[in-house]
């Protein structure tokens, strides 16, 4: 059961696909903020396409399908589109991150990932198989 693995999360942040808002309904349950951004298989127009976050100091961008080029100032590139896990740094050294997906994976695994910030500003990359 996914809602109770994410017990002890701060926020949380879905980056797309949610497709049937009632899903969301067992994360609200958890009371932490949860933040949406709207895929291309959702069409709830309250959810943003992007949205820019600050967090201990660091930038990230979330968008579901990635854009071409990091935006301006952000640390930080988190995508859902592609439904495969990915971590990478790009030339300009944004870290491009994707959780993978949990109902509909590309990849050979069904998954999510935790996002740590340290207290220093450090940020830790967990993706977690399902």
């Amino acid at each position: 059961d996914l809602p109770a693995r994410l017990t002890g999360a701060d926020e949380l942040w879905h980056l797309g696909d949610v497709c049937d808002p009632a899903t969301l309904v067992e994360f609200e349950l958890l009371r932490v903020p949860l933040t949406v951004v709207r895929g291309n298989n959702d069409w709830d127009p309250t959810w943003p396409l992007t949205r820019g976050l600050e967090r201990r100091g660091r930038r990230f961008h979330l968008e579901h399908i990635a854009p071409r080029r990091a935006p301006a100032g952000a640390e930080f590139v988190l995508s859902g589109h592609t439904h495969v896990p990915e971590d990478a740094v790009d030339d300009a050294g944004v870290r491009w991150l994707n959780p993978g997906c949990i109902t509909r994976p590309r990849a050979q695994v069904r998954s999510f990932a935790w996002r740590v910030i340290t207290p220093d500003g450090g940020v830790n990359w967990q993706p977690v198989a399902l």
